[in-house]
């Protein structure tokens, strides 16, 4: 059905691409390569496509939710489409001519290529769901002692290689691809290695004893790859590894937050040895920036961090875009007033969110349209809470640009004592209150002060931050 349905695209977004791209024969000097397809429920009215995270084009969607784009030179390699809040990857070869399905209610599942290069990316999004499923059915193995977890995870391991092997020798694919494909299944199954033996302290709560060539797989890896620098299998497994090898042994001398920075300040050195590619390097560095400053961060170290951050990083656009993260993050210290910020009614009032405060104690948690889930399990939460605390205020935040579909959204939910606001600007609510991950929640006093801007409805010690300091019931 879905390849029946781009082969319909195809014709109507451009018939003599159909008709001659996969025939036709170009020159060693033509790069010429087509992209483009259809979005069922979109997000938004535009893709990006990028490569290592730097927006090449905006390609905008059309009124029958198709796009195309038609590149007079397009390098042979690994690109990115971005339609918000998803991405996935595409693989060019030289003249590649690809159209894309996608349907955003099941993205990565929905995504199916057609065209001139397609065997080679349907079978790249394959082996992506095939790790995702062995992944999904990894978490009972975490529990167990190693020798039961590395017989679960090498026999997942043998049958995604058996897939590999008999696709490479079917499609017949180059070099460059395999690059990707191989990286794909080794570094899924890599990282599986990483993450046993903190996981597994973290929900038994005892330390396992490794076989002593459990970790020799560290030493086939090459860490200088700059064709890998984007792709996030290998970025993702190179994050675990630091995290192990950066790991400070608990000890009464330092308290939780100390330890966090001491661990993150740790993670920049081992990266700065590890690393020769710059391009690697200040990839990892970024990350490791980004998850100290909005997960682990406290602010009285915030300034520690950053200067062991700039010693090490020579990107200067992204060493300018963390600094304004720092101080964003500053400026949301407990005790400063909630910097103000545009946001929308459920009937359609421009107001600030100062007006939605009121002079009361005041809960903001933020959703999006691709995360019904999250919306109702914070829905649920947020009732709860309001329970306990009657004379709390509750606003959960939608980030979506689409108005009118983030109110017939809400038609379908019953959410009472939950006040319905909307960003007015996500890009400027974003930067004053430092959101970058969804799962977020900011507690304001009734003076419109911040209690505590970096916390979770669902932490388990949430009750504890509302009590603090408070002057709710």
């Amino acid at each position: 059905m879905h390849n029946f349905k781009v082969v319909l695209l195809l014709a109507a977004v451009s018939a003599s691409f159909l008709l001659n791209s996969c025939g036709q024969k170009y020159d060693s000097n033509n790069f010429q390569a087509y992209f483009g397809g259809e979005i069922s429920n979109p997000t938004k009215r535009f893709v990006l496509f990028c490569k290592d995270n730097e927006v090449l084009d905006t390609i905008y969607l059309k009124d029958d939710n198709t796009f195309f784009k038609e590149f007079d030179s397009l390098k042979p390699g690994i690109y990115t489409f971005r339609h918000d809040p998803e991405y996935q990857y595409v693989y060019f070869d030289k003249n590649d001519s690809l159209m894309v399905n996608i349907n955003t209610r099941d993205f990565d599942e929905s995504i199916v290529f057609c065209g001139r290069g397609d065997r080679k990316n349907n079978f790249l999004m394959e082996l992506y769901l095939l790790n995702e499923k062995a992944n999904d059915d990894l978490y009972p193995m975490f529990d167990q002692d190693p020798q039961t977890y590395i017989t679960h995870i090498d026999s997942a391991y043998r049958t995604t290689k058996q897939f590999y092997n008999r696709h490479k020798d079917k499609i017949e694919w180059g070099e460059g691809f395999d690059l990707y494909a191989k990286a794909m299944v080794d570094f899924n199954y890599y990282t599986t290695k990483e993450i046993y033996p903190r996981i597994h302290h973290i929900r038994t709560g005892k330390k396992v004893n490794l076989p002593a060539d459990f970790y020799n797989y560290r030493n086939e890896i090459d860490f200088n790859d700059a064709a890998l620098a984007g792709y996030s299998p290998f970025l993702t497994y190179l994050s675990h590894l630091l995290t192990n090898l950066a790991a400070v042994p608990a000890s009464g001398e330092l308290n939780q937050v100390d330890l966090a920075l001491q661990t993150s300040i740790r993670k920049l050195h081992i990266a700065d040895t590890l690393l020769k590619s710059p391009k690697i390097k200040n990839t990892i560095l970024n990350s490791i920036a980004f998850g100290y400053l909005l997960e682990d961060q406290h602010i009285v170290n915030n300034q520690t961090f950053l200067d062991s951050y700039m010693k090490f990083s020579t990107d200067q656009t992204s060493k300018n875009e963390i600094t304004e993260i720092g101080r964003a993050v500053n400026a949301l210290r407990p005790g400063q007033p909630l910097p103000s910020a545009g946001l929308i009614t459920i009937d359609g009032k421009a107001i600030d969110s100062d007006e939605v405060i009121n002079g009361q104690e005041t809960v903001f948690f933020f959703w999006t349209e691709n995360m019904h889930s999250h919306f109702l399990l914070a829905s649920k939460r947020a009732l709860a809470i309001k329970s306990a605390f009657p004379n709390l205020r509750i606003v959960a935040v939608n980030l979506d640009s689409d108005s009118e579909k983030w109110r017939k959204t809400l038609q379908n939910y019953n959410v009472p004592d939950v006040i319905q606001v909307q960003a007015a600007n996500y890009s400027d609510i974003s930067k004053k209150w430092a959101l970058i991950k969804i799962h977020r929640t900011i507690v304001v006093t009734k003076n419109g002060t911040i209690k505590e801007a970096f916390t979770n409805l669902f932490d388990a010690h949430f009750e504890q931050v509302l009590r603090g300091n408070g002057d709710i019931q």
